[in-house]
């Protein structure tokens, strides 16, 4: 864990420019960015036409909210290639998302953008704590997903040595854990509790591995999460934020010495949150739905992207960039149950007050008798084998769950296992109501 004495490691300029030096640049940039969309996007230009708006309109930071949001659907409707602005002969590299829903969403990168984005995900290992010479595991799916290749670029570029397991495998990650002693491990927090599990399989203790920080992201996770693994390996976990839209994985991260937000990378990228009903903007310290605008990316820019996360814009404190605080949820995987708003994270928080339950958990909708229900499927804790001891753990969770949230759920404890693991990010809810 980092000590008191801790001091930041070779920082930019950058991150500790003035504010004004900060919004200096950004104007320059959203200038360039506006113009460049409008003269090789039509979509841009279409969109920009139809709301009666042009770069021309633009002359400070404030007037950017007198242009048009941008959505995954204008991603997909423009599939493949359509929200390219640079010529194909110029495009490095292409990343798409799983497509899990509707067409995948492609995003390309000029050679100068994948230089960008390896500076800024060394930036952010860097803030996390690492330093070259390090080794980092990296855990993240390699291919089309940004998460493998983008923190592989990012941690060569500070000079470490890159160890690319990938995702799956969980037996042999702990092998190679023990084996090459990593200090570092790049992986999303759900898999690195099937990591600590696996450890605790073999009968080997997670504290006396070599790993020191943990970077931890591509879902939402808690700070009861941030601890359970903290305490669990004996690491400094530290939380990473991005979407393949925006660039990938390092658009903001927490700074190890601090571990209150991220510190959103802002010259780069202009964050702003919105109402997410109105599309107004709220000012910083509202909670509300995260957007942002590139501000240096050739390939593919994107104009008041709505990431759907939730989350509230804080000043910064280990840098002077500003903070985005832990995505609680996104406003697309909120569940509505008999009229209550639900969020996963908030189920995570009263999971983990029980003791006797590990941090795995999925949540089944249902509807019984025309009315919603909501099961959570957690799993005991292998010390935990009383069937007694079991039913009481599973009450008790109800109970926070009806009086903290305020509904009723049906728990179900299941032996350690019982729930899907997943080597990328956690699937958290099946939703098996009928579609109206």
């Amino acid at each position: 864990m980092i000590d008191r004495n801790y001091k930041p490691y070779g920082l930019e300029p950058i991150e500790t420019a003035s504010r004004d030096e900060i919004a200096a640049l950004q104007t320059q940039r959203l200038k360039w960015s506006l113009q460049h969309v409008y003269e090789n996007v039509p979509a841009y230009k279409k969109k920009f036409d139809a709301t009666g708006v042009s770069p021309s309109d633009f002359s400070r930071i404030e007037d950017l909210a007198k242009f048009p949001f941008t959505t995954k659907h204008d991603l997909r409707d423009n599939y493949p290639f359509g929200m390219f602005a640079v010529p194909q002969d110029r495009i490095a590299r292409i990343h798409a998302s799983s497509g899990t829903t509707g067409k995948p969403t492609v995003v390309g990168y000029t050679k100068k953008d994948i230089d960008t984005w390896s500076g800024l995900m060394a930036r952010s290992i860097r803030a996390s704590g690492g330093r070259p010479g390090m080794k980092v595991h990296i855990s993240y799916g390699y291919g089309l997903f940004t998460g493998g290749l983008g923190a592989h670029y990012g941690a060569e570029a500070l000079g470490c040595t890159v160890i690319p397991v990938s995702g799956g495998m969980t037996e042999r990650q702990v092998q190679l854990i023990t084996d090459f002693k990593p200090d570092i491990i790049m992986v999303t927090p759900s898999y690195m509790l099937a990591i600590l599990d696996e450890f605790r399989i073999k009968g080997l203790d997670p504290r006396e591995s070599s790993l020191k920080i943990g970077i931890f992201g591509a879902e939402p996770w808690t700070n009861s999460m941030r601890a359970e693994i903290e305490d669990a390996f004996g690491i400094d976990a530290v939380d990473i934020y991005g979407l393949s839209e925006v660039m990938g994985p390092g658009v903001a991260n927490e700074c190890v010495e601090t571990k209150d937000g991220l510190h959103i990378w802002e010259d780069h990228f202009y964050p702003e949150v919105i109402d997410p009903e109105t599309g107004k903007v709220l000012p910083d310290g509202e909670r509300g739905e995260l957007v942002f605008t590139s501000l240096s990316k050739e390939a593919m820019p994107v104009i008041r992207y709505r990431t759907r996360d939730l989350t509230r814009l804080l000043p910064g404190t280990a840098r002077s960039h500003r903070r985005m605080e832990k995505v609680t949820g996104r406003s697309d995987d909120m569940m509505i149950v008999r009229g209550v708003n639900v969020f996963p994270t908030q189920i995570e928080e009263l999971l983990m007050r029980c003791e006797r339950l590990s941090p795995h958990y999925q949540i089944e909708l249902l509807r019984e008798e025309r009315l919603d229900v909501m099961r959570l499927l957690v799993e005991a804790r292998p010390d935990c084998s009383d069937s007694r001891m079991r039913e009481s753990e599973g009450a008790a969770l109800a109970t926070h769950i009806r009086n903290i949230i305020g509904i009723g759920a049906q728990v179900v404890v299941g032996d350690p296992g019982a729930v899907e693991r997943s080597a990328g990010k956690a699937r958290r809810i099946i939703d098996k109501r009928p579609k109206e």
